[in-house]
Formats: structure tokens, sequence, C-alpha cells
């Protein structure tokens, strides 16, 4: 989970995904629409992948992509991020982030 957290330090918002995944190409889309470059790591289509979502299991979010960190800090899934974006606070995590600027 260390190589997790380190990959998800790295930038201000981190996405882990499957190429295949609706729910992921629609969070990553929102993303985009708020103006936010997220890094996204595809797990099907990077080596390394199946150990990284090994990690990920092992810490409890296992099956459900995406799943995104903010800050650096886990977030959740495409539903968190979704009532995050519903409430109005996603657009504030952005910020405090650095991921988005206005």
């Amino acid at each position: 989970m260390d190589r997790v957290f380190q990959l998800a330090a790295e930038r201000p918002v981190v996405v882990f995904s499957k190429s295949t995944c609706c729910m992921c190409h629609t969070i990553k889309t929102l993303f985009f629409d708020f103006g936010v470059n997220p890094t996204v790591y595809e797990l099907d289509q990077i080596p390394g992948g199946r150990e990284i979502e090994q990690a990920l299991a092992r810490h409890g979010v296992a099956g459900d992509f995406p799943v995104v960190f903010i800050g650096g800090n886990l977030v959740g899934g495409a539903n968190e991020i979704m009532t995050l974006h519903l409430n109005g606070s996603l657009s504030g995590m952005l910020k405090r982030a650095g991921a988005l600027w206005l």
C-alpha cells in the first residue's frame, strides 16, 4: 500500500481506474469538466497494475473502481465523488488540494 499512497501523494488528484469501466470514465469526465487534470492510472493497462489493485483490496477498496485520492487522501469511489459534487463540497476539496484555482 506504500506504493499506492506514494503515487497518490505525487499529484493533487489521482484516479486508479480501469479502461473498460464506465463509472471510471464518468468520474474522469467530471474532473475534466471542472478543469482538473487528474493523474490516471489505468490498472488494466500499466505494468504492476494488478499489484496496485491487490494493495487497494487489502486497504478495503476491493473491486470498486474508480478509486480517487484528492490531496493525497483516499476519498473513495464514484458514489463518494458524486455525493461530494452534488452537495457542493467537491470543488472546495479540489481547491484545497491545489487542483482547481477558480
